[in-house]
């Protein structure tokens, strides 16, 4: 269905105001976003702890905000609750047929669990948590998963990215246009790269996979030679 030639202009001007805002300023369109609703957007958090809010909390405060708004989800130790993600346990299963990737056997940074929580948890309810909240729920699962011994002990946004969990050497930055560079092709083909004409090499009748007749579909296919 085509469109009128207002809603395309109207369309492009929203492109343009999302790529260029300065430009968009000129333009008399929209406005710069506020400090306020910058941050609103800006909550990520780095694996060297960049961004992380200012906060504390501990096990012990965790461990009530954990089974009043997170148990019915993730089981009050953090074992999952029916099919809902396990957060704790899980140790030496990586490498086995059936890997539990848990906080503990699992995650990399400790930053990265704050983060997801901070963004996106409860579900249902995100961002619904305070600072002092979710450093304290982190911590309760780093406790659940014997990463901190003392439930008393302190997060906080100066010391939470120096807690390390067992996994972190497991994950590396992606170092592909290293190591991998010597197969790439230095000439790639950019133009009738592939034959004019394409062959058929077989066909589904050959190998016995489409039934002739209604009544020939419970049969069992021949194998394949």
């Amino acid at each position: 269905m085509s469109r009128s030639p207002n809603r395309t202009l109207i369309a492009l001007a929203g492109l343009f105001l999302a790529v260029a805002p300065a430009a968009a300023e000129r333009l008399n369109i929209g406005r710069a976003a506020t400090p306020d609703e910058i941050r609103g957007w800006d909550i990520d958090v780095r694996p060297d702890g960049q961004g992380l809010p200012v906060g504390k909390g501990t096990a012990a405060l965790g461990e009530t905000i954990f089974q009043e708004r997170c148990a019915s989800c993730h089981g009050e130790f953090g074992e999952g609750a029916g099919r809902w993600p396990e957060l704790a346990g899980g140790a030496g299963t990586i490498k086995s047929d059936s890997p539990v990737k848990t906080v503990g056997s699992y995650w990399p940074y400790v930053s990265t669990v704050f983060d997801f929580i901070h963004r996106a948890m409860p579900f249902g309810a995100a961002q619904t948590l305070t600072p002092d909240e979710t450093y304290s729920v982190t911590a309760y699962l780093l406790y659940l998963n014997d990463i901190l011994k003392d439930q008393d002990f302190e997060v906080n946004e100066k010391n939470l990215a120096t807690i390390r969990l067992p996994n972190e050497k497991n994950f590396f930055m992606d170092d592909r246009e290293t190591a991998e560079k010597e197969f790439w092709n230095a000439k790639p083909c950019m133009k009738d790269c592939l034959p004019k004409e394409a062959a058929i090499t077989s066909r589904a009748r050959a190998l016995d996979v489409t039934p002739e007749k209604a009544s020939e579909a419970a049969k069992p296919s021949a194998p394949v030679q």
